[in-house]
This record gives C-alpha cells, sequence and structure tokens, in this order.
C-alpha cells in the first residue's frame, strides 16, 4: 500500500480523496494554484505544492508541473480526482512511465472509452445498442448543419473531450446547429485542449441512468447498481438519486451486465461509470463512458456501503476487490443535490464572491465513513469566509441524504435544504427545494427534459407552490415580536412613552415593482413560556415555540407540534428598505414588514419610487471575463444580435440586443473583468 499520494484536483473532490487516505493512514500532498492558496484542500492536505497562476491551463492541467511535485515530495501515487486531466490518456501513461500510480485506468483504457467518438466505434463493435450519428469528428460549421439535417432534428452536437456539460449544444434547427458547433469548439478547446466535435440524434424523452463499475488488474469487473441523473439544467447534472426510481430489477440486470462486458473489453480496472440514455420504454443506449470517478458517487457509497475512493487506491496498489457481484448491496435511497455558485432568480447566471455565511446543516454521515448511514452528508472544499473564483466550476458543495425509500430521503433533503446557509453569493438552494417539491417529482415522473418544460419561464421562488404560505408571514410576525420584546428592555426610556410589544400587526409583503399585500395578524405569548408565540393569519392559528435569538439566520423550533427549520433575516433588503424581514422556507421566500396598523395604513400611501430605465444599456448578467465585444460604435443592430460574450466558471455566456438600434458607445473592453450589472453597450 502506498505511504504517500498526490491530488491532482481541488475543491470537495481533492478534500474527499484526503478524507479517505487520512483513514487509510497515507500521508496526502495537495497542488494549488495562486487563486487556491487558501483553499480548503491546502489545509487539510500534509503538504501542499503551488503550481502556478489561477487559470487552470497554467496551474491544474499542467502534467510536468504535478509530476514534477510528486517527485519532489515523494508521492508513489496520483489521484486525479474528476475533471482537469483525471481522463487524459497522456498524462496516465506518463504517470505509469514515471513510475507513479496513476489512481484510476490504464492509459489505454482511457484511450478507448474516454474519447466519445472512439468509445462509440467500440460500442458499436462489442454489439451494444448506440445511438445514430456521425462519429467522426467534423471539420466546419456548415458540414455540422448538412450532417445534423441528414441525422433528422433535434441532434445533439458534442465535444469529443467534453465533459460535465462543457461543449454540448442541442440543436432544433440549422441556425442552433450552425451556433451550437461553434460554441462547442470554442468550449472544449478552452476547457479542454481538445475541439473535435461530433453530432448525434437527440432522444426524445429521456432519462440519463448510468452505471457504476469497478474493476481491478486482475480480470475481475463488478457494477454497483446505478444512478439516476435526469434531473438537469443545460446538461448539467442538479440532481443525483440512487436507485433509479424508473427501471425494472430486469433492466438494471441487463445495463449492468453490458456495462460490465464494455468495462472487461478494454481491461478496464479503478472505478468507472457506464452512461445510458434511457427510452420511456426502457430501451437503453450506450452514451459514454467516464473513466474517472463521477461528481455523484456518495449516493453509490451511501446504498452500497463502500467506499469508492478507497476501492480505488486498493486497486491501483494491486489488490484483488474485495467483494463479489452477489455480494452488492442496495440499501435505502439516497439522493444528492449540487449546491452551485449561480442566482436561479437571474437565469442562473454564474455568482462569485466572498462566502461571507456559510453554514451547512448538521451532517450526521461523512466522507469515508461507510459505518454511519441514513443521515445527512455534506461534501465541500469550501469555508466560511472563503472565496469562489470565477477560474473554475461553479458547485460550492454536495448535499447527500440517505433514508429507508425514496420519500424518506426527499423529506431529509428539503429539511437539510431548509437549514443550509450560504450569504455573500447566489446559490441555486432555492431552485433545489422547489424541485423537491414538485409533484412530478415526488412520484417520479421526470426525464432529462422536466427542468426546461417545467421552468421554461425561468425561476421565480413566488411561483413555487408552497404548503402552507401563511406560515412565512406568521414567522415573520413571531420573528418582530422578540424584536420589539428586545426593544422593551432597553435603558432610559421615557416615562410614559415606553416602547410597548403590542399584539396585532399588519403583515406588509414586498413583491415587484412596488407591488404589495397585506395581511393582519395577532400574535400573543402562549403556555407562558419564554420563545413561544401564537401567531393568528386569518383563521389559522400557529403556535411557533424556537430558542430562535436575534442575529441567527437559521431558525428551528416546532410549529403546531411539527418541527421546522426555516431562515430569516433582518435588513436583507438594505438599501430598499432596511427594516424588511426576509424569510425562506422550502424554496419559496418572501420578503416583509411587520408594521402597526396605523403604520401600515400609511406605508400604503407611500409613492413607488420605479428604478433607472436601463434599457439603452447592455448589462453585463454576472461577474466574468469579457472575451468578445461582437460590435461597433455607430453599427445597426436588431434584435437576437449576438453582441457579447462573457467567460465564468468555465462556461461561454453570449449575450444578444434585446431590440433594434444603433451602438452608441463601448463602455467595457476585451479582456476586462465585470462586475454584475456593469453596462459594456450603450445604445442611442
Amino acid at each position: 500500500m502506498f505511504t504517500k499520494i498526490l491530488i491532482a484536483n481541488r475543491g470537495e473532490i481533492a478534500c474527499r480523496v484526503i478524507a479517505t487516505a487520512q483513514k487509510m493512514g497515507i500521508a496526502t500532498v495537495a497542488v494549488y494554484s495562486e487563486a487556491d492558496k487558501e483553499a480548503r484542500h491546502v489545509a487539510l492536505a500534509d503538504e501542499a505544492v503551488l503550481l502556478g497562476p489561477a487559470p487552470s491551463r497554467e496551474s491544474y492541467l499542467v502534467a510536468d508541473k504535478i509530476i514534477a511535485a510528486a517527485k519532489a515530495t515523494g508521492a508513489q501515487a496520483i489521484h486525479p480526482g474528476y475533471g482537469f486531466l483525471s481522463e487524459n490518456e497522456a498524462f496516465a501513461k506518463r504517470c505509469e512511465d514515471e513510475g507513479i500510480a496513476f489512481i484510476g485506468p490504464r492509459h489505454f483504457s482511457i484511450a478507448a472509452m474516454g474519447d466519445k467518438i472512439a468509445s462509440k466505434k467500440l460500442a458499436l463493435e462489442a454489439k451494444v445498442n448506440t445511438i445514430p450519428g456521425w462519429n467522426d469528428a467534423i471539420e466546419t460549421a456548415e458540414r455540422a448543419v448538412e450532417i445534423a439535417k441528414d441525422i433528422g432534428y433535434p441532434v445533439m452536437i458534442k465535444a469529443s473531450a467534453g465533459g460535465g456539460g462543457k461543449g454540448l449544444r442541442v440543436a432544433f434547427n440549422d441556425k442552433e446547429a450552425f451556433e451550437g458547433f461553434t460554441s462547442c469548439r470554442n468550449e472544449a478547446r478552452n476547457s479542454f485542449g481538445d475541439d473535435r466535435v461530433f453530432i448525434e440524434k437527440y432522444v426524445l424523452e429521456p432519462r440519463h441512468i448510468e452505471i457504476q463499475v469497478l474493476g481491478d488488474s486482475h480480470g475481475n469487473v463488478i457494477y454497483l447498481n446505478e444512478r439516476e441523473c435526469s434531473i438537469q439544467r443545460r446538461h448539467q447534472k442538479v440532481i443525483e438519486e440512487a436507485p433509479s426510481p424508473f427501471i425494472s430489477d430486469a433492466t438494471r440486470k441487463a445495463m449492468g451486465e453490458q456495462a460490465v462486458a464494455l468495462a472487461k473489453a478494454v481491461k478496464y480496472q479503478s472505478a468507472g461509470t457506464v452512461e445510458f440514455v434511457v427510452g420511456k420504454d426502457q430501451d437503453f443506449y450506450f452514451l459514454e463512458m467516464n473513466t474517472r470517478l463521477q461528481v455523484e458517487h456518495p449516493v453509490t457509497e451511501c446504498i452500497t456501503g463502500l467506499d469508492l475512493v478507497e476501492l480505488m487506491i486498493r486497486v491501483a496498489a494491486g489488490e484483488h476487490l474485495p467483494l463479489t457481484q452477489d455480494q452488492v448491496q442496495r440499501n435505502g435511497w439516497a439522493i444528492e443535490c449540487r449546491i452551485n455558485a449561480e442566482d436561479p432568480f437571474r437565469n442562473f447566471l454564474p455568482s462569485t464572491g466572498r462566502l461571507v455565511r456559510f453554514a451547512p446543516p448538521a451532517q450526521t454521515m461523512f466522507q469515508s465513513n461507510t459505518d454511519a448511514l441514513y443521515g445527512v452528508r455534506v461534501d465541500t472544499g469550501v469555508v466560511d469566509g472563503g472565496e469562489i473564483p470565477m477560474f473554475y466550476d461553479s458547485m460550492i458543495c454536495k448535499l447527500i441524504v440517505h433514508g429507508k425509500d425514496r420519500l424518506d430521503a426527499i423529506a431529509k433533503m428539503r429539511e437539510a435544504l431548509n437549514g443550509f446557509v450560504i450569504r455573500g453569493i447566489s446559490s441555486n438552494i432555492p431552485f433545489q427545494a422547489a424541485l423537491l417539491a414538485h409533484p412530478k417529482f415526488v412520484a417520479g415522473d421526470f426525464n432529462t427534459g422536466f427542468i426546461a418544460e417545467n421552468y421554461s419561464q425561468g425561476f421565480r421562488a413566488e411561483d413555487v407552490p408552497h404548503d402552507d404560505a401563511n406560515l412565512l408571514i406568521a414567522l415573520a410576525a413571531f420573528v418582530n415580536r422578540k424584536f420589539r420584546n428586545r426593544a422593551t428592555t432597553i435603558s432610559g426610556q421615557m416615562e410614559g412613552h415606553e416602547v410597548a410589544v403590542g399584539e396585532d400587526f399588519v403583515v406588509v409583503t414586498l413583491g415587484q415593482q412596488g407591488s404589495t399585500t397585506s395581511t393582519p395578524v395577532s400574535v400573543t405569548d402562549f403556555e407562558g413560556k419564554t420563545g413561544s408565540s401564537s401567531v393568528t393569519v386569518g383563521t389559522k392559528s400557529y403556535k411557533i415555540c424556537s430558542n430562535y435569538r436575534l442575529g441567527d439566520i437559521r431558525i428551528n423550533g416546532g410549529c403546531n407540534g411539527e418541527p421546522f427549520t426555516a431562515q430569516v433575516e433582518r435588513g436583507s433588503l438594505a438599501g430598499k428598505n432596511p427594516l424588511a424581514i426576509r424569510v425562506s422556507h422550502n424554496g419559496t421566500q418572501i420578503n416583509a414588514l411587520v408594521l402597526l396598523p396605523r403604520a401600515a395604513e400609511l406605508h400604503a400611501l407611500m409613492p413607488y419610487k420605479a428604478p433607472p430605465d436601463m434599457n439603452r444599456f447592455v448589462l453585463s448578467p454576472m461577474p466574468g471575463l469579457l472575451v468578445e465585444v461582437a460590435v461597433q460604435p455607430g453599427q445597426k443592430v436588431q434584435a437576437g444580435e449576438r453582441v457579447a460574450v462573457i467567460e465564468a466558471m468555465k462556461m461561454e455566456n453570449v449575450l444578444f440586443a434585446a431590440a433594434d438600434g444603433v451602438v452608441g458607445k463601448l463602455l467595457a473592453t476585451k479582456g476586462e473583468s465585470l462586475v454584475v450589472d456593469q453596462p459594456i453597450i450603450e445604445f442611442v
């Protein structure tokens, strides 16, 4: 067994590998870029080596620097994690040539299966069902359009070296095929250094189901059940679960055996994933093989009770697999939510910056611990006060729950999301909570188009059906009573004019464009208990008990005898209304003022101050790098025409003109780092 390994990665996966290495008594070496010098994985490792500047092509993608770091520190093996060099055939071979164990498959397996074009050809030879398509690299956008027409729309345009949703577009017509091909090539070149692109038929109403395989260097290969990864947005997974609520035992067995046969054909060793697209009749087609550990591996660890990172390390050290196929377990139900640095209320645009608050829910399951199951686990590479840089992936962390069955897992995940506090940047937690509450998700009735179909106009918290919308109003009133109780204790109050707590209030909910909704409430103590209030909203009474302290963001307690977790902040609309209280629960949030009845009457008379009209400007919708300005002053532009391109978190985001006009001034230049809502172009 190795005594020291180097982790050629960053973020949560680097921390994940370190956890297992520590359990096994193996020393660890972290590598980091200048942007990551304060990162969590650097602090956790026994040693750390600086690779270079922040861009990954100058740090995490430079094989020479990583090999040199391994030699300098005496590391006998390298774990590549996922992304970066994890599926790079040349890097795996270089490790082998240098006498350093690569904790992953052999280079020839990566060559055969890591390349999507080569793997599809090999699957065809092995008589595995594959999707119709053009399997050779396509040179021009015009040729891509011709091929797409021949296959028949819709088609999927994919970078051969792509992954994680990068270098992938779906086209429904010639224009989308032309533009999608160009964007795919650019993203693939920037992210992977390989701009080959191919095209295949897009299966309608597909489900994305993958089989986890595990092989050793002695010819043994087993499959560890499946993962359902159909909840995706822009082809990036959002929620993953194991097992799948869709496939039958017979389909599971057939897919598993086919995945094993494919792995054996390339002498596969280590952990890998064979991905299938599954039609509504459970007909399945080979999609690709990921020759690495997957982001969503924790859900498989939950239901099988296996530590996949430990098994990868043991296989790389030459050990036999410790179990056979009939010993693979499938216990309970696991769900993983990817918590990303993006703003769901601004069309999921990237959100970078400092984590002013990062307080995950209480954990009862932990990385590398296969004994503690049926609980909550958080896999993260960040800490409170840490930075989310613009150079890397948008994932902040992964939230994993393990339940007795699917409904139990959903309930655990909703409660965990309610208690997950992230401030300073935006996150997709409200959206995750909304997905988990959607009746079709709960019923297991979904495919990869679920988010596009149900949230085609974007996501708004007020659109989410809530079990009891008045609960949020009651919580706002409860918190306000706490503030008023504290105000009564302030010294030096003028006699006869002391602050009175009061019982009758009006909760004014603040909406868009100055709209408001007023709800009368009454708040009284009950049971003579400190921290308890009975709030009446309309005809319903909410008896709330909580040890909530002023200043806390997370509020835990009981309401009418049922436990709840919510988030509440005062002054969250600072600059607009610093007295507002924001309450969030189950994906829904309200911004409210809790006023005395007379104050509510006066508030209704206040004029609404509209924000300035910014229609003449093209604004940066996110922080990022301005990589292209496609227009010049004086140029006539039509609605829908491309005007600028911003790059953030490895994704290209194209900005289009909202209306016809003439360009007046360029307010930002190519290569400039932009902040949210920074003007780029002014029209006259």
